[in-house]
């Protein structure tokens, strides 16, 4: 048989194989053939089954005689991960690379072609989008043409320092994102100048240096989330959210929560609100003898703060003026692609894991928000570190994103059912929480509601629905970006766009987004400032500012940030 005739059986052979290996595959699946181990079958809508299977071959048959033309090996690739010039000039790996975007878009489609409910679809999805991530032709040194480059250039030196990063990021338990070795949390990240005025075992309250004559006679209080340190607020001095608001004017006060350890593996939900949020209110009241403040929850910092107001005003207070929430949930109706994690069985699992005691390891929540983004932030890593023999650059927020916290088990238990499962805060009286039946149409004060556009943590449907929650006078904004990169947009960086409107319609966001952007307002540049003139509405008079930190009754116990943000987890 001639070279051609060779050529041309080989095609016919691959064509065969594409084909039927997905029909194959497929025909299981629709068949209802479980995998050994796994649930029982779901089925798939048989007209895109067909449409799939005869797209694939015709793909797959495309992708094959292109291969065989003189000069050319595969078509070329858009993907990042294979975009580098190593990759078009090795045909191996540019066609190994074509061959799994191929099957990639194969196996989407087919979990898109899934019949079922909505989270059913996307847990089948999430795993496809999981597996392909992690069996991409990059992350293998053998089929990585770039990477092999750079071992041949380097004379294996590349692959030496690959080893040598393997090992380091095997001792201290996560994969390496930046240079941790720069970062030191007050030296040059959180370091904005203050001081810790109280502590107790659930956090430390950190009261910052004017840099104003005067300060509104409101003071301002923060509470971060405690699933990350304060610092994601104070990173460094020109996209800090603190020191941004303690130039403006406002008497500055930040929750740092303490990194859990065996001796708080009892902790609940009530503890948190108790002992942390509404204690924080009360000293900051008792400091500056200030009537009300002013509170800011970020992310789960939100959900905290709302359900503190709520139980004080079961309880017949109002100490806080005005809340701002920054992409936050109070109702969890809309939690995104965290909700295919949640159900009876798993919260269940979790309640009796540590429902009565025990720690949520800090690493691996981490992990888990890491995956939600594999290709980024998991393989990209993988590959530059271990197959590559790079060292990450140094970057402030990944740096902040690796340094986790833990969580003590009951508070998480409670928080998991409370919450994602059975969105109980939004039911009036339904979650009782220190003693108190909630009801957030008590939380009768003004409002700022923040979400980001990209957010996949906090999706904006889910911040813009607290606007249908709160009784109060409410102003909603959307910024650009995501989860942190949209709340983390100081004006001097004169960055992205954030949008206004001055109705608020009711229902969910996803379901009214087209109408509400129609007549929004886009407005060049950082929410920040659009926050900023509603604060100081909020905020009262201007009075001289203090010269020391803290009372007579609460003392500077030490320079901020604290001892409470070093602990690591």
């Amino acid at each position: 048989m001639n070279s051609e005739a060779n050529w041309a059986h080989a095609a016919q052979q691959m064509q065969e194989t594409f084909g039927t290996g997905l029909q194959q595959a497929m025909g299981a699946l629709a068949a209802g053939t479980p995998p050994a181990g796994l649930p029982p079958p779901i089925s798939f809508d048989p007209v895109k089954l067909q449409a799939l299977q005869q797209h694939y071959i015709e793909e797959a048959s495309a992708l094959w005689n292109q291969s065989l033309q003189p000069g050319d090996s595969a078509p070329a690739v858009s993907d990042r991960r294979f975009a580098a010039e190593a990759w078009k000039s090795n045909p191996v790996s540019n066609f190994s690379a074509s061959a799994y975007l191929l099957n990639a878009n194969a196996l989407k489609g087919l979990a898109d072609a899934v019949e079922g409910d909505a989270k059913t679809r996307a847990r089948v999805r999430f795993a496809v989008e999981q597996w392909m991530a992690a069996t991409a032709p990059s992350n293998f040194l053998a089929l990585n043409a770039e990477a092999q480059q750079k071992a041949i250039a380097s004379q294996g030196e590349s692959i030496a320092k690959g080893l040598a990063n393997m090992l380091h990021d095997m001792r201290q338990g996560h994969v390496s994102m930046t240079d941790e070795s720069v970062f030191e949390v007050g030296k040059n990240v959180a370091t904005t100048e203050g001081a810790v005025v109280f502590e107790n075992e659930f956090f430390q309250l950190l009261e910052y240096k004017p840099l104003t004559a005067k300060v509104y006679e409101k003071p301002f209080l923060l509470i971060p989330p405690c699933i990350n340190k304060f610092y994601i607020l104070d990173l460094q001095p020109d996209n800090s959210l603190i020191r941004y608001a303690v130039a403006q004017g406002h008497r500055t006060f930040v929750v740092s929560w303490r990194n859990p350890d065996e001796s708080m593996a009892d902790k609940t939900w009530d503890d948190y609100i108790e002992q942390a949020a509404i204690k924080a209110i009360a000293v900051v009241q008792e400091i500056t003898g200030a009537e009300t403040i002013n509170a800011l929850g970020f992310c789960v910092g939100g959900t905290i703060l709302g359900t503190a107001l709520a139980v004080l005003a079961a309880r017949g207070e109002k100490p806080v003026a005005s809340a701002t929430l920054l992409t936050s949930f109070l109702d969890f109706t809309d939690t995104g692609i965290l909700d295919i994690f949640i159900d009876e069985a798993s919260v269940r699992f979790r309640e009796a894991e540590m429902g009565r005691g025990g720690l949520l390891k800090g690493q691996e929540l981490a992990s888990t928000f890491s995956f939600l983004r594999p290709n980024d932030l998991v393989w990209n890593y993988v590959v530059g570190n271990y197959l590559k023999g790079e060292t990450p650059p140094p970057f402030d927020l990944l740096y902040w994103n690796s340094d986790a916290t833990n969580l003590p088990g009951p508070f998480y238990a409670w928080y998991l059912r409370n919450t994602y499962f059975e969105n109980n805060l939004v039911k009036p009286g339904k979650a009782v929480v220190c003693g108190e039946k909630v009801d957030l149409r008590k939380v009768d004060i003004p409002v700022y509601l923040y979400g980001s556009r990209e957010d996949h943590i906090v999706p904006i449907g889910g911040a813009y629905a607290s606007t249908q929650v709160l009784p109060g006078k409410k102003r909603f904004v959307m910024g650009a970006s995501g989860h942190i990169a949209g709340v983390i947009n100081p004006p001097v960086k004169n960055k992205r766009s954030y949008w206004t409107h001055d109705k608020l319609p009711a229902g969910k966001f996803p379901v009214s987004q087209a109408d509400w952007l129609k007549g929004a307002t886009e407005h060049p540049g950082s929410w920040w400032t659009d926050w900023s003139a509603w604060l100081k509405t909020q905020a009262g008079k201007q009075i001289a500012a203090p010269k020391g930190y803290g009372s007579r009754q609460y003392q500077a116990i030490e320079a901020a940030p604290g001892r409470y943000v070093k602990v690591k987890a």
